[in-house]
């Protein structure tokens, strides 16, 4: 990754919306979602800011192992991650899309999630 501070930024964000304590916490979650987030996610479900709030202030799985991030600039206040989190018998490739209005926060628009099969599977 570069040495740009805003690509660092939103990896550090992403990251903390794998943290327990912040989903457990609507309001520090609200902070790194926009309010147009949604996502399409890897269990197929469809989620947008108020619901995927919901889901994460009950759920009790540790977080994921992540790697293989990477940041891409989209536009100077638009930014693409993509990386792959494992848990046992569950590995997903990820994007997210992270946007800053008007000088603000980075927060999360959109995200999805794609479950890669495990090998012997089709």
């Amino acid at each position: 990754m570069t040495d740009d501070p805003d690509l660092h930024d939103v990896v550090d964000r992403e990251l903390r919306l794998q943290d327990p304590a912040v989903r457990r916490s609507r309001a520090a979650a609200s902070q790194l979602l926009d309010p147009d987030f949604h996502e399409f996610g890897a269990s197929g479900r469809t989620w947008d800011h108020e619901s995927v709030l919901d889901m994460m202030a009950v759920e009790e799985a540790p977080p994921p192992e992540t790697d293989r991030i990477v940041a891409t600039r989209l536009a100077d206040d638009v930014v693409l991650l993509t990386y792959r989190t494992r848990r046992p018998g569950r590995t997903a490739l990820r994007s997210s899309v992270w946007r800053r209005r008007d000088g603000g926060p980075w927060r999360v628009v959109f995200h999805q999630g794609t479950v890669v099969p495990e090998p012997g599977q089709t």
